[in-house]
């Protein structure tokens, strides 16, 4: 295995390994990618206070999530195509995650299906669900997250209509990815991706062909994708599918205080300050620029996770000092699995858990519950100073 030391060689190996569509897919976001840039650059703005002569042993990561114990803050987004990334995706990343100690969200749009992971882990994963408007095909999906013993649902509210992508459009990827010779040509260049997609059976969406209304095969899912998402979404049709479950409920997507107390309202358990990765409204804020506002106005009412941005273990501790309980990675945990599988999501949480460990000794804290904002420098007006 080559020496990898952070974030950014998993990465690289991952651009070599994965074909163009599935890195593209990954690595970018809607219209200019202003948002989506500034996810990440957003942390770099935020500094880190040096402590000395300050005891930094017995130092503790461990905490809670939604109740639930954690390794360390963190968990794994749900991300869909995760499959595509590398063969058997979602059962490889979810496996990493139970092993390490740390959450695994499962994405409805993923290539394993909900059975499949359950029947490949020993622990209990999320899932998450997108508002769609078919209630009979909703409420299936959460009773075979219940009959998993999935121990939360997270609920996507930020996807009623599709940010367009300039990436995702060139390369054909869409739901199901319609092969151009461009990308048949590169993907024959990606042999070790290669063998493994043809030693699997899981290459389509698994959650929904043979489960959704009129998707009987790969080739039906596209109307069904065009047409099932929910415009007309409103909070009351939220609270529809907060009765469909009855166990703890987390809703990702919120980037605005008001809709932070809508969730609060609605009977959620967290909330995730996230803007779906900078894939959807470009031009918004960064999702740690969008945090403090929204502690202000929620407090400790809910519990606020973060999302959108994470690429280190510096970037965890600037959430937690910022007020977040939790924080997520994506496409961090995706540049590991296409990078080396298993083993490259098992590396990616090794990376995040040493830098955050070690930054948080250097900062003169010893637990992830003691981390507040005097470990800070923040800017002057980062979180919004608009007429």
């Amino acid at each position: 295995m080559p020496v990898i030391t952070n974030i950014d060689d998993l990465k690289r190996i991952y651009r070599r390994r994965v074909p163009k569509m599935f890195y593209d897919y990954a690595e970018s976001g809607s219209w200019t990618e202003q948002t989506f840039r500034e996810n990440t650059s957003d942390f770099d703005r935020i500094y880190l206070k040096q402590r000395v002569a300050i005891d930094m042993t017995g130092r503790n990561l461990s905490t809670k999530m939604i109740g639930q114990d954690v390794a360390m803050p963190l968990g794994l987004a749900p991300v869909g195509l995760t499959g595509m990334q590398n063969a058997d995706g979602e059962i490889k990343a979810a496996r990493a995650a139970e092993n390490f100690g740390v959450p695994f969200t499962l994405s409805t749009m993923s290539i394993c299906s909900i059975e499949d992971v359950a029947e490949h882990t020993t622990r209990p994963f999320w899932f998450q669900v997108y508002t769609l408007k078919d209630d009979d095909f909703m409420q299936r999906l959460f009773d075979r997250a219940k009959a998993a013993k999935c121990s939360a649902a997270m609920i996507t509210v930020d996807l009623q209509m599709l940010g367009q992508r300039h990436k995702d459009l060139k390369n054909g990827l869409s739901a199901p990815p319609k092969l151009t010779p461009a990308s048949v040509a590169n993907m024959m260049t990606k042999v070790h991706w290669g063998l493994g997609m043809l030693g699997t059976k899981r290459r389509s969406f698994g959650n929904i062909v043979g489960h959704a209304k009129g998707v009987s095969d790969p080739s039906s899912l596209s109307t069904w994708t065009s047409e099932a998402f929910d415009q007309a979404l409103d909070w009351d049709r939220i609270r529809v599918f907060r009765k469909m479950w009855d166990g703890p409920l987390i809703i990702k997507g919120i980037m605005d205080p008001r809709d932070a107390l809508e969730a609060l309202n609605v009977g959620a358990d967290a909330i995730i300050v996230s803007n779906h990765g900078g894939r959807q409204l470009d031009g918004a804020l960064s999702a740690i620029r969008a945090l403090p506002a929204i502690m202000d106005a929620v407090g400790d009412k809910i519990e606020v996770h973060l999302d959108s941005g994470i690429r280190s273990g510096q970037d965890v501790l600037k959430a937690l000092a910022m007020g977040a309980k939790g924080t997520y990675i994506g496409r961090a945990f995706v540049y590991g699995l296409g990078a080396m599988g298993e083993a490259g999501v098992t590396k990616t949480l090794e990376v995040i858990q040493k830098e955050l460990d070690t930054t948080m000794g250097l900062c003169g804290r010893r637990d992830v519950h003691d981390l507040d904002r005097d470990i800070l420098m923040v800017p002057k007006g980062f979180s919004g100073e608009w007429e």
